[in-house]
């Protein structure tokens, strides 16, 4: 009953579209319009409010991710295989957000917030770590995700993590992979810095 719970509360926090309503109430507009993505997120906040508004949507995404999942985590003891809806219900509710019209972001910063509810400070420094080199080397920051959450479960097995963490991964992957989807047509570069370098 407490995990079911737990996902409820997961999905509606993280269907909260915190960038979209802060924009409204702090710039009086919509920042999807800003991006060629109209996405919902923390980048395009900081594109319409620049840090006054980014850095808080970023947190506040972030923290829509952590506290539900840590909570079940550590302070109900979820651990066993409830545990996987529990973890993927913020991201869910941030891609799928039912205010609007399930058209929500693409789920990074919440994705960071979850782990953070399962690993602590671990799992996010390992995956952050791997992503700041990524996106130093390739051209597209989706494909950088995708190669930096491979490489991040080679750190989940290293780690000797249960087999419920791994299909948290896994599902974790097809949700950015299908919010990522459009982005990953493009073909796999590395950055035009890498390029200049190796010359």
């Amino acid at each position: 009953m407490t995990a079911t719970w737990m996902i409820g509360f997961g999905f509606l926090l993280g269907s909260i579209p915190f960038s979209v309503w802060l924009g409204r109430l702090t710039l009086q507009e919509d920042i999807r319009r800003y991006g060629v993505d109209r996405n919902p997120g923390a980048a395009n906040a900081w594109r319409a409010g620049k840090w006054k508004l980014g850095v808080p949507v970023l947190l506040l995404d972030f923290c829509k991710g952590a506290f539900p999942v840590g909570v079940a985590h550590y302070t109900f003891g979820i651990t066993d295989w409830s545990l996987v809806p529990v973890a993927l219900a913020p991201v869910f509710g941030h891609i799928f957000s039912p205010f609007l019209k399930f058209r929500g972001g693409k789920g990074l910063a919440v994705t960071f917030g979850m782990w953070t509810g399962l690993t602590l400070a671990e799992g996010p420094l390992v995956l952050g770590g791997i992503l700041s080199v990524l996106i130093l080397l390739l051209s597209s920051n989706a494909w950088a995700l995708m190669i930096g959450m491979l490489l991040y479960l080679i750190f989940l097995i290293l780690r000797c993590f249960g087999a419920n963490i791994i299909v948290i991964w896994l599902l974790n992957m097809l949700l950015l992979f299908w919010r990522h989807r459009q982005e990953l047509n493009q073909p796999l570069h590395l950055h035009p810095r890498i390029k200049n370098l190796l010359r």
